[in-house]
Formats: C-alpha cells, structure tokens, sequence
C-alpha cells in the first residue's frame, strides 16, 4: 500500500506541473480545454480545469447571464473536482494511521502471550535454567519486533502523504482562484 501510494502521489504532483507548465506557457484556454477532453488520463490540476472551464463556457453560453452566476458555477465545478481529486489522493491513508497505531500492541499481546508461554513450560519443567526459559522469550520478542516493524513504516508513510495531499490542496487552491481571475477577465470581455 506505502509504494502504491508514492506512486499515485508522485503521479499526481508530476500531471499538476506539467498541466501548470502548459496553462502558464500562454496556450489558448479553448486548445487545452479541447486537448484535456480528448484524453481520459486527466487528473490532479488538469482535471479541475476541465470542470471549471466547462461550466464556465456553459454559463457563458446562456443568454442573460450574469457575471456572478457565471463564476460561483465555475468556482462550484472547481471545488468539487478538486475534492474528488482530493478524496483519491487521500484513500487508504487512513489505514495506515491504524497500522501504525495498532501494530505495537498487536507485537505487545505477541509478547505477553510468549512470555506467558515460557513461564507455563518453565512451571511444567519444574526446573529454572535459561535454556528452559530463552526460547519462548525469543519467540515474545519477535512478536515485539514485527508489530514495531509494521507500525514505524506505516506512522512514517501517514506523516508523509498526508503533507503532500496537504501540499496538493494548496496547490489546487491557489490554481483555482488564480484560474478564476483568468475566467472573470474573459467574462467581462
């Protein structure tokens, strides 16, 4: 799930910035709108554009109107394609917040239950020596160890992709009210 997700994530920041790179270059709204339509790979950043400019040519195609219509739907398609957007990048990030808070104890009762084990056969030997008691220690400790090697991973991974969703919502955000800036211009031309 950790590698998946650096993969959708990656892929995610890598189509913002060429859609940026492209939006930004001086490329002809129509052109792109109509090369985004052509393609069914959109995401990220090129998929909100698509939504706002779509609503936004519709609401501008109405005869009467106004300026204000015309940019709260365009702002609206925005917004809930970019929480849609959002709400892909962000699947089963929580799973791993439940990894990384569950695994511990999950090695903790692995431990208890060994170590639990070994004082079992050690009362049933009838005699303490090290040799009796070591190996049902061990096998407590590896429960430990797993639950740790499971936990460490998955809390280091939830810290990381929820900073970059975090950094991706602001990078929506700033697209969308600079992109529309751009759509109030056109609509008042």
């Amino acid at each position: 799930m950790i590698f998946n997700k650096i993969v959708v994530l990656r892929a995610a920041r890598h189509g913002s910035d060429e859609f940026e790179r492209r939006f930004w270059s001086g490329v002809d709204l129509n052109r792109l709108y109509e090369d985004a339509n052509r393609r069914n790979d959109t995401l990220g950043m090129e998929r909100i554009f698509q939504s706002g400019f779509a609503e936004f040519l519709k609401l501008r195609g109405r005869s009467g109107a106004e300026l204000s219509d015309i940019m709260d739907g365009s702002r609206r398609a925005m917004r809930a394609a970019a929480q849609r957007e959002l709400d892909e990048l962000d699947s089963h990030t929580p799973f791993l917040a439940t990894v990384g808070s569950v695994s511990p104890y999950v090695g903790l009762f692995g431990t208890v239950w060994g170590i639990m084990h070994a004082f079992i056969g050690l009362g049933n030997a009838g005699q303490a020596t090290l040799s009796t008691v070591a190996p049902g220690i061990a096998e407590a400790l590896i429960a430990t160890a797993i639950g740790l090697f499971a936990a460490i991973p998955a809390v280091v991974a939830y810290n990381r992709f929820a900073s970059d969703v975090d950094r991706m919502t602001s990078r929506f955000d700033t697209f969308m009210e600079e992109f529309s800036n751009i759509l109030q211009r056109l609509a008042t031309r």
